[in-house]
């Protein structure tokens, strides 16, 4: 068992295993979360529920996941990065088998709520270790590697759970997210490293005026709400073309589905030029490539349909690859910039960036909803993404360059 920290680098060769293991971990979220979903009619009659009680197996879980971040940030710096995420990862272990004992919905609702606090710990302390290892651009591409997994663990999750399903019933389901989470634990116990820096403060009293001093330094509000205003479009077509596609089109659920599929490519993408770039440009430059990209992409989706009244999902799909490149560009930079303002709270600076961009993207897919209730295309769809992105653009110009050039 290794706990010696491997030497920091700024420009060395990429430690792939522990990149594999920093992948497994932040994919056991989005897994945990999606390979659910094709279960959800089976459970409302396995469980003799109704569908909304059911839902909240998901909507919890996604509140959870967000409010735990918060948590287990500061507590990483507070008490390390493997401790931490080896008690996150067990929770989630131990609760996944427990759940397929659970008799009623409200034994499953509370196992969900569990499981997502567990798994938010592979989210948010994996970027802690990467900016623990890294400087601040070579982060970035190492975060834009690494956050690969939550876009590859909801394209393969709903497949895999309606399969384990259909046959073997909702319980199988559970079972595989243990195995998952066991082996995510077993690894990191043997092998990851403690990469808290040794001069980072542990007494509570340094640790609370590091983090004091984070939460005055408007550059790192700029990055956190860059990374949610620049996330947030894709979560406006989440909540929004479901219906535009399906009801206004009348297209069916698999043709979405195949869509959506392949909108995922444009963010792998993104993320994959990140990793090779971040270095030579920096977080800043490709933090405004990626603005400028999701801002023509969406300003295209808004001309197309309004120009096209028989719109097909070709005419909102295609733009959204572009859309979905630059929130690839823009994600890992942000989450990379926010936290390196203090790289001694690098733990609190992810938890809070991981809840505010999942908090914007919660009430992105609630709103969008509203605006669609009676409009006959997508437009209101595409204009929210376009206003989405725009204070995106505020962020970084108010918080972001303009304190940079004071200093």
């Amino acid at each position: 068992m290794r706990n010696t920290k491997p030497s920091t680098s700024s420009s060395g060769a990429t430690n792939w295993r522990l990149l594999a293991l920093l992948m497994l971990m932040t994919g056991v979220g989005p897994a945990t979360l999606n390979i659910v979903v094709p279960a959800l009619p089976t459970l409302v009659k396995a469980l003799a529920t109704d569908t909304a009680t059911v839902q909240l197996t998901l909507s919890l879980y996604l509140f959870s996941f967000a409010t735990a971040q918060l948590v287990l940030g500061p507590l990483s710096d507070r008490f390390g990065r493997r401790p931490v995420i080896l008690a996150a990862l067990a929770l989630n272990m131990l609760v996944s088998f427990a759940a397929i004992a659970a008799s009623s919905i409200h034994m499953l609702i509370v196992a969900r709520i569990l499981q997502a606090i567990g798994a938010s710990g592979g989210v948010v302390i994996s970027r802690a270790i990467i900016r623990d290892l890294y400087d601040r651009d070579r982060a970035a591409g190492m975060i834009g590697l690494v956050t690969t997994a939550m876009v590859i663990a909801p394209m393969v999750a709903p497949l895999i759970g309606g399969l384990l399903d259909t046959a073997f019933g909702w319980e199988a389901i559970f079972v595989a997210i243990a195995l998952l989470a066991s082996t995510a634990v077993i690894w990191a116990y043997f092998t990851l490293p403690e990469t808290r820096p040794a001069a980072a403060p542990q007494s509570p009293g340094l640790l609370i005026d590091e983090w004091r001093r984070l939460l005055r330094h408007p550059r790192f509000y700029g990055y956190v709400l860059i990374g949610a205003f620049g996330s947030a479009p894709f979560f406006v077509f989440l909540g929004g073309a479901p219906h535009v596609v399906i009801t206004l089109m009348g297209r069916s659920s698999a043709e979405y589905g195949l869509w959506f599929a392949v909108m995922s490519f444009g963010y792998m993408s993104g993320n994959f030029t990140v990793s090779r770039l971040s270095q030579r440009f920096g977080v800043d430059a490709l933090i405004v490539a990626g603005l400028v990209v999701e801002l023509i992409g969406c300003v295209v989706t808004v001309a197309l349909i309004a120009t096209f009244k028989n719109a097909t999902p070709a005419l909102i799909f295609l733009p959204q690859l572009v859309v979905s490149y630059g929130n690839g560009l823009l994600m890992a930079n942000s989450i990379s910039g926010a936290i390196s303002i203090r790289p001694q709270a690098a733990g609190s600076a992810s938890g809070m960036a991981g809840f505010v961009q999942m908090s914007v993207g919660a009430a992105s897919t609630q709103i969008v909803s509203f605006l669609l209730v009676g409009a006959a295309t997508g437009l209101p769809m595409a204009w929210m993404a376009v206003a989405a992105i725009s204070l995106g653009c505020v962020a970084y110009v108010a918080l972001v360059r303009t304190p940079m050039r004071r200093e």
